[in-house]
């Protein structure tokens, strides 16, 4: 008997599961994503100058290979595309259930079941369960005192207000992660002037970027095996950079060095060393890329502080060090709450044990996709699954597979 499986999410842990399943046999499988249309965070993220970081022949599926990348590092409009179309060619639109917001898991013992319910108060029933809810889907927002009372405009990037125009705004820009800079050099373009506030300095290097060439979008079409063996490439090239991370790596000391003198250039003015040169090892935190984020920093119209925000009141952010930031627009670089693996689908499992209860201490599970007490549940993103991988893709269809082979 073929079980009944249902899908949560049509972003690109949903796609991938859903074509293993297809390929291993079995047809009975619904996604319910809370959403219009696939995509997953590519969906969500349309911030100005939103792109992946990781190089498109390698952020794309085995099983959809895309020799037509316009460029080496994709934009979101042109990875959104991408979703939409393998989903398509693989017609999953045909047993997904968009606008379905799942609210709660619960597991039946005696009849071996989930019930689904979704926010709009139906009930499902499945044999079995998958989580592809992706870790990036959920914007996180400091606690910060007195921001009720801001009487401006304040947004996270990743639902970004394309209504609110920048044009002679004080922006505020609280983080300066992955995401901002990505939008930083966009919104200063465009604004009277931008204050970054932010936490501690990020290990940046260029982003080796650039449109790929008529004939090499040729080449990746028609030579055999030319994408394959330039994709492997990629990977191993990534694969190869381990040693730089490990403790007390001689080789990572030698790159931190060469690291730190070419941001040291950058130190000058009002741009301490503080706001630029981290001050621990490569690999910490996550290494961005960006070609133009340090040079927009020494902008006239671009300001850095390090002091943290203690308060926001209607017109301005105040600074622990007396600062006070007049300012019209915050925009949140925030990043995204990436540890509440399900949330904030409430999951019960046997003997009425919520996931909740049991993750109370940290979250665990077998090779971060499976938990006792709570049968036919596989989770695509969780604990020290995907996150930090140069190829989330290529984790996501490795989970995959071998969820599907269980089944």
């Amino acid at each position: 008997m073929t079980p009944r499986i249902a899908i949560l999410g049509a972003g690109a842990g949903g796609i991938a599961m859903a074509v293993a399943l297809r390929d291993a046999g079995m047809s009975d499988v619904t996604i319910l994503e809370k959403s219009d249309g696939f995509g997953g965070t590519w969906r969500d993220n349309t911030y100005p100058g939103c792109a992946c970081d990781a190089p498109s022949h390698l952020y794309s599926f085995s099983f959809a290979p895309n020799p037509d990348w316009s460029r080496k590092f994709a934009d979101q409009p042109e990875i959104l595309d991408y979703m939409e179309r393998v989903a398509l060619d693989h017609r999953l639109d045909r047993s997904t259930r968009f606008g379905s917001e799942v609210a709660s898991l619960e597991w039946d013992d005696d009849r071996a079941t989930w019930e689904v319910r979704t926010v709009a108060g139906e009930r499902l029933e499945f044999d079995v369960v998958v989580a592809a809810l992706g870790q990036l889907n959920r914007p996180g927002l400091p606690d910060i005192p007195g921001l009720e009372t801001f009487t401006g405009t304040a947004f996270h990037s990743a639902r970004w207000n394309h209504d609110h125009d920048l044009v002679g705004r004080r922006v505020a820009v609280i983080g300066n992660g992955a995401s901002a800079v990505q939008f930083v050099p966009e919104v200063a373009a465009e604004a009277a002037h931008v204050t970054i506030f932010q936490r501690s300095a990020n290990w940046i290097m260029p982003k080796p970027d650039r449109e790929f060439r008529r004939s090499e979008r040729w080449a990746f079409r028609h030579v055999p095996g030319l994408r394959r063996a330039y994709r492997a490439s990629i990977y191993a090239r990534f694969e190869s950079r381990f040693m730089l991370f490990r403790r007390g790596s001689r080789l990572g000391r030698s790159v931190a060095r060469v690291m730190r003198r070419q941001l040291e250039p950058i130190v000058r003015d009002e741009i301490t060393e503080e706001m630029v040169v981290p001050d621990y090892p490569p690999g910490c935190k996550r290494i961005l890329i960006s070609n133009d984020y340090l040079d927009t920093l020494h902008r006239p119209d671009v300001s850095v502080t390090t002091a943290p925000i203690v308060a926001v009141d209607a017109t301005a952010v105040l600074t622990a060090d007396g600062g006070r930031h007049e300012v019209d627009t915050i925009i949140f670089g925030t990043g995204f709450e990436s540890t509440s693996f399900l949330a904030p689908v409430e999951v019960t499992g046997r003997a009425g044990r919520s996931l909740s209860e049991v993750w109370e201490k940290g979250a665990t599970a077998y090779l971060g996709m499976a938990m006792p007490e709570f049968p036919n549940l596989f989770l695509l993103y969780g604990p020290n699954t995907n996150l930090g991988h140069n190829s989330i893709i290529f984790m996501l269809e490795c989970q995959a597979r071998f969820t599907a082979s269980i089944l």
